[in-house]
């Protein structure tokens, strides 16, 4: 008798087991597997997106990693990571490529059947499945339009950018000097392909206040550059308040805006961003339709709102 309760105990205790090991293994696997690569983790704009995409797998239930090359520079070892990626077969790609050669890759992707979502960086390539990032053309707009209001008409400016033929930095050149030009404002130069190096574009800034003395204000297509202009203009003892505009809303900027130095910038948002790829991923996963183009929002950061900004970013990139 005590032999059989022990058999029967043992076949229940064995059923159980294998019950609570498939339902492990069930609730693993309804876990989509995204994966998300960036341009690089050297700057602190990809470090707050990396938060953002984190965040969203979190909350949103999917098993999901973040990688990126080592710097933005390095196009070849962003399409090895990609190569690796597409035999690991995701259930979907969310990608911020660094240049259009990437997109052949890409296509292999799509003939997997495995949606790609382009982040931050936009491309007509009409086999993805959706962008999600900032209206580039809006954003520089609206940094122009934050510049002029510093400004008076006549007066000459200055444009500090990347490739120009770049869908970044030239939508957002583009957008600057629409607005500038809007209210009278005068584009003196345009100083195209500097690399996003403060250091050379402090160098290329000291020689637009030698060259051009009646500048009375710079927009760069990104903060880093604009850090740069800034260092040139505040060794100069003869340009003390030329206002300069960048646009990406890191920390050194907000700082500056708090200092009183620059009246503010325009940022975008990339915690959000990452943030909201992630959300879409999870739709397109679970059968819904997306819109072509998600656009995050333009901020503009000035004296009233930099603290509570700069708080929230510095918590993210501790």
């Amino acid at each position: 008798m005590l032999r059989s309760k022990s058999i029967i105990l043992t076949i229940v205790f064995t059923f159980f087991t294998i019950l609570i090991v498939a339902i492990y293994h069930a609730n693993t696997e309804q876990k989509a597997k995204v994966v998300v690569v960036l341009k690089d983790f050297e700057t602190q704009y990809w470090e707050i997106l990396k938060a953002g995409v984190e965040r969203g797998f979190h909350d949103f239930g999917l098993e999901g990693k973040v990688i990126a090359p080592k710097s933005e520079t390095e196009i070849d070892a962003q399409e090895m990571l990609l190569s690796r990626v597409l035999n690991e077969n995701p259930d979907l790609l969310v990608v911020s490529p660094i240049n259009s050669d990437i997109i052949p890759v890409l296509e292999k992707f799509v003939e997997k059947n495995i949606p790609v979502l382009l982040l931050d960086t936009d491309y007509p390539w009409q086999n993805k499945t959706a962008y999600i990032g900032t209206n580039n053309f809006e954003l520089g707009r609206m940094g122009g339009m934050l510049l002029a209001s510093q400004l008076q008409p006549g007066n000459e400016v200055a444009l500090l950018s990347g490739d120009i033929n770049h869908p970044i930095a030239g939508e957002r050149i583009k957008g600057a000097k629409a607005s500038l030009e809007e209210v009278g404002i005068k584009v003196a130069t345009k100083e195209l392909d500097l690399p996003n190096e403060s250091e050379v574009v402090k160098e290329v800034m000291e020689t637009i206040l030698q060259t051009h003395p009646n500048i009375k204000g710079v927009f760069a297509d990104t903060d880093i550059r604009a850090l740069g202009a800034i260092e040139a203009i505040l060794k100069s003892s003869l340009n003390m308040n030329i206002p300069v505009i960048g646009v990406d809303g890191i920390n050194e900027m907000i700082e500056l805006i708090e200092e009183g130095i620059i009246p503010g910038t325009v940022a975008q948002n990339p915690y959000d961003m990452g943030y909201i790829s992630v959300e879409s991923a999870k739709k397109i996963l679970d059968g819904e339709r997306l819109e072509e183009n998600i656009d995050t929002g333009v901020d503009i950061i000035i004296k009233g709102n930099a603290t509570q900004r700069l708080n929230f970013q510095r918590d993210l990139v501790r």
